[in-house]
């Protein structure tokens, strides 16, 4: 080598960036090479070339934003003698990053997306690139909360399982120095949307709310974090022994505002249909005769099952002239007769009805009847008479 080539060699060396060897546990920045196999290839300051394997990309970078020559922030974990590699990871530098904005976020309020990735019976657990966050079952909002009957653990943890991968609107309510301990309110990232909604909400107003829970004594629905209550009985104006027939959780229902006390709101479906006793009265009056199936048998009369869920009761007394020992023995559940309307009270909810009023009585029935009749006849005219005379002794007098 000539001195001209060493002075060369010298001034080129002088000339070149100096080398700085990352530090372990170091924070850089790298400029993506190629990404294979959801591995990435990182090129360091020119100087060195680094590796993010699969498990250090972490759970909030989505691969396919990402492309050669972006640059990117990631840690330094060591480096591979054999690879010649700088091993890198682009999760726990995120971490760092999101654990800075968390912070930021608790401090703001500001209204940020997560997504569960677990469940427990207390909650939902969320993943960030490895800091571990959790909602509280306390402040999941109407919507989400477990209505679960008897608070069962299996159904709640069964419940939460089903809310797992959705995306979440939450807000930070604690975050510690080391993340630790990162606590979301799914409640509190809707507290101005709740507190605008009842105060605009009134008695008598019709609303489309979404079911929230279905239990035996009725059924729960939300909108805006506001959250009521359609008790069994106003669910339908029939008798409801299963409120889950009538919806499912998540479902759309228009319903009317029947009662808002403070945050307690009663709520009513059937309000919204016309009265079916109201609706029968328009069609049918005393005496009239009426065809329905018979809905049920019981020991002291027949159920037949008329418009809108209205029970009528054909007494035990109503089902025949002769004597019924057994109802069965004179219809069926299922079969479709026709009675007389012999009492009919739609205002008391009541209606009688009667089998025997549309059949001919026996002859010796009718016999009895007019016997009955006769006898009355004879009492009557005997108490006329008695009475003339008793007048004709006093005008004697």
């Amino acid at each position: 080598m000539t001195n001209k080539d060493l002075t060369l060699f010298e001034e080129l060396f002088n000339e070149s960036p100096e080398i700085k060897y990352p530090k372990t546990g170091e924070v850089i920045s790298g400029t993506i090479i190629k990404i294979e196999k959801k591995n990435i290839l990182v090129n360091v300051n020119n100087q060195f070339t680094g590796l993010v394997v699969s498990k250090e990309v972490g759970n909030t970078v989505d691969l396919s934003e990402l492309k050669s020559g972006q640059a990117i922030d990631i840690m330094v974990l060591g480096d591979s003698i054999e690879r010649g590699l700088l091993i890198l990871s682009l999760k726990r530098a995120n971490q760092i990053k999101n654990l800075t904005n968390l912070a930021k976020y608790n401090e703001s309020s500001e209204v940020i997306n997560v997504k569960p990735t677990e469940a427990n019976k207390w909650g939902l657990l969320v993943d960030i690139d490895g800091l571990k966050g959790f909602i509280p079952v306390s402040q999941l909002t109407p919507l989400h909360y477990p209505r679960v009957e008897g608070a069962d653990p299996e159904k709640i943890l069964e419940h939460l399982n089903g809310l797992v991968g959705l995306d979440f609107k939450v807000r930070v309510i604690n975050v510690d120095e080391n993340g630790k301990k990162i606590i979301f309110s799914e409640k509190a990232a809707i507290e101005e949307d709740r507190t605008k909604a009842l105060k605009t909400l009134k008695e008598g107003d019709i609303v489309e709310w979404t079911v929230s829970g279905i239990l035996s004594y009725g059924l729960f629905v939300t909108f805006a974090g506001l959250e009521g209550l359609v008790h069994v009985s106003e669910i339908d104006w029939g008798h409801v022994t299963d409120p889950s027939k009538f919806a499912k959780v998540w479902m759309t229902v228009k319903v009317k505002v029947i009662g808002l006390e403070s945050e307690k709101i009663s709520l009513s479906i059937k309000r919204l249909k016309e009265n079916p006793w109201d609706v029968l009265a328009k069609k049918y009056k005393l005496n009239d005769s009426i065809t329905a199936p018979i809905s049920r048998i019981s020991k002291f009369g027949a159920f037949m099952d008329l418009e809108g869920w209205i029970q009528g009761l054909i007494h035990l007394s109503e089902i025949s002239h002769g004597v019924v020992k057994d109802i069965r023995d004179h219809v069926k559940v299922g079969e479709e007769v026709t009675a007389k309307i012999i009492n009919f009270e739609p205002n008391k909810k009541r209606i009688g009805l009667s089998l025997k009023a549309l059949q001919e009585a026996p002859k010796e029935t009718k016999k009895v009847e007019a016997k009955k009749e006769t006898s009355e006849e004879e009492k009557i005219d005997s108490e006329v008479k008695k009475a003339k005379k008793s007048e004709a002794k006093k005008e004697t007098k």
